[in-house]
């Protein structure tokens, strides 16, 4: 399937919101909590989106003839989760494919399109954090070639931190 990376507009803030809460519905209904906070967003939660929007961060996934899919946050740094790191690296978050297209390894290429603009800016690493709740996320990270660096606990759960050379 082609898809592309469209930079979201600040009118598709709502969009995004609702990709989110849907994210976490389904989460939800495979016993996994790590996205529970999305279906009634706390303020702190509101406020790192509305952030992302105006750094121009977020991407929707659509298809060829413009069918949502998807959502991702490409960041140039992470403080939260990583801190403050000296070398080029890239960080992805919220990365969302909607239910319907799940099975046709969109996710992978997302990250695989988002590795090559990264390397034509020389950046040397894609890093991202992963509840480690979420153990079968987890393992599909491994599984395309991400590196458990360590581990950060933060007030809504502990999170795996990975890594990738480009």
């Amino acid at each position: 399937m082609k898809f592309s990376l469209r930079n979201a507009k600040s009118s598709d803030l709502e969009i995004a919101l609702e990709l989110l809460k849907s994210a976490a519905t389904t989460l939800a209904k495979k016993n996994i909590s790590q996205w529970d906070y999305w279906m009634n967003p706390p303020q702190g939660k509101i406020i790192w989106l509305k952030e992302g929007f105006k750094r121009k961060e977020f991407y929707l996934i659509k298809t060829s003839i413009g069918k949502l899919i998807g959502m991702v946050r490409i960041m140039d740094k992470d403080l939260i989760y990583w801190g403050n790191m000296k070398d080029k690296a890239i960080y992805i978050h919220s990365l969302i494919i909607i239910e319907e297209f799940k099975g046709h390894k969109i996710g992978q290429k997302v990250i695989d399109k988002i590795k090559e603009k990264a390397k034509k800016k020389d950046i040397e690493l894609m890093r991202l954090d992963c509840d480690n709740r979420n153990k079968k996320l987890c393992k599909y990270y491994e599984n395309i070639g991400f590196k458990k660096m360590g581990e950060k606990q933060l007030r809504l759960g502990k999170y795996n931190l990975y890594e990738i050379n480009l």
